[in-house]
């Protein structure tokens, strides 16, 4: 089912459906329902009922199948698990090359019910270099009847070669009234702070999980204490985060913290407003923007999950040394 304020994005689709291309890029900010969208991108292909404007019907045999999570021409591509006998489960998060061989034979096979096959690869960027190769060959001539719907948050991140070959369709994200309004029937507490701080993306509240780590990091951003920080690394580190998680919400202090030095208002933590206004004035904006740089240059490893508990103890130290012999 579509989210409230992707209507508009499915007329726009509609209207091509019919000669959509054997791969297609949905892209947009993360925590807009991307994935809720390719999902039913994928389930109105295989439906064998669709309404008028080619929308899944929601019933047909094929529908069930899907929704059911066991319909025999839908794959979906992503991530694996890595598992270690003594160690807790934790995502490797990267696509790989075997998943992908799989898929290719997939593609290749005669579709059950006589339609189409569709492959969901989501998200793309986690390809690594093998996987993203493997992949690029069926993508330059997808089988007959075989549609590719890749998600991805960071397009730039994929091979020129996958972009090429690929038609981008960018996501709107949703209206701040429209986004606040399913928060509160999804009983998000304090949904226009949490959607402030998510940067209107409402889906990146719906982990209950990850509200509480939020606020708890925001809180030792604004009294940055040694032992906090050691508390809270240990905490990011037993949730399995991947590193690009605390880097984001550390890159939206930041850009606060800029923002209240000229006088501009505070976007992402309102709820910190007199803690980032008076740390705006306790270190000069080139620091902010240096150690900004910082955190930009770790953009590549985000996916990574291990050794997070170092890394997040690293920029939060270093966080607190902004403010060193200042007062």
């Amino acid at each position: 089912m579509l989210l409230p304020w992707q209507q508009a994005d499915w007329a726009r689709l509609a209207q091509q459906f019919d000669r959509l291309p054997g791969a297609l890029l949905l892209t947009g900010a993360q925590g807009i329902g991307k994935d809720r969208f390719a999902r039913f991108v994928a389930q109105s292909l295989l439906c064998e009922a669709p309404a008028a404007d080619h929308a899944a019907c929601g019933q047909c045999e094929a529908c069930r199948w899907f929704l059911a999570g066991n319909h025999p021409d839908y794959r979906l591509l992503a991530p694996d698990d890595e598992r270690d006998d003594d160690k807790p489960a934790r995502k490797l998060l990267l696509i790989k090359v075997e998943a992908v061989r799989d898929i290719i034979e997939f593609a290749q096979l005669s579709a059950h019910r006589g339609g189409r096959r569709v492959v969901l690869v989501e998200p793309a960027e986690t390809l690594n270099l093998a996987s993203a190769n493997a992949l690029l060959k069926i993508l330059e001539e997808p089988p007959e009847g075989v549609h590719f719907v890749l998600v991805a948050h960071r397009p730039r991140r994929l091979l020129p070669t996958i972009l090429s070959r690929c038609r981008a369709f960018p996501l709107t994200p949703p209206a701040a009234d429209v986004a606040l309004a399913w928060l509160e029937t999804a009983g998000v507490d304090n949904p226009e702070i949490e959607l402030a701080r998510a940067g209107g993306a409402p889906f990146a509240l719906t982990d209950g999980a990850r509200v509480p780590l939020r606020e708890k990091f925001a809180a030792v951003l604004a009294h940055p204490d040694a032992q906090a920080i050691l508390v809270l690394s240990g905490e990011l580190d037993r949730a399995k985060l991947a590193l690009a998680e605390p880097l984001d919400w550390l890159r939206k202090w930041l850009h606060d913290l800029l923002a209240a030095g000229t006088a501009s208002p505070v976007r992402y933590y309102p709820d910190h407003a007199a803690a980032i206004e008076r740390l705006s004035h306790r270190a000069p904006a080139v620091r902010f923007a240096r150690f900004d740089h910082e955190i930009v240059a770790l953009a590549p490893y985000g996916q990574h999950t291990l050794n997070v508990r170092l890394q997040v103890e690293k920029l939060l130290f270093d966080y607190q040394q902004l403010f060193a012999g200042t007062r």
